[in-house]
């Protein structure tokens, strides 16, 4: 668990630097999104679960795929660039409702 939440700190903190256009562009794991979405299809089965905008015009989504278990997380700049920020194996969809008050946990 510690470890999940480790890395869980850590891919918020890379997506914040993903944000920056020097940074996509140097990184050698960004390309146009329509063939980062291409291959995340073709290669992996992964399909977008979840989209969310950053402050700076950037786009955060997630892949994964029931079938394979892989999941990726992608940050897509305003220039159309995306970068891979992390991916890994054993994704699960989970439906989790908010906390009632008075039901601390």
């Amino acid at each position: 668990m510690n470890m999940q939440m480790t890395f869980g700190a850590l891919g918020f903190g890379i997506i914040a630097r993903a944000g920056s256009t020097a940074f996509a562009q140097t990184n050698r794991y960004c390309a146009p999104r329509e063939v980062v979405v291409e291959r995340l299809a073709q290669k992996y089965g992964e399909a977008r679960q979840s989209v969310g905008l950053v402050s700076n015009n950037s786009m955060v989504e997630t892949f994964s795929s029931s079938e394979t278990g892989t999941w990726t997380i992608t940050v897509t700049l305003a220039n159309g660039t995306t970068c891979l920020v992390a991916s890994g194996q054993n994704h699960e969809a989970l439906a989790e409702s908010l906390p009632t008050k008075g039901n601390d946990a």
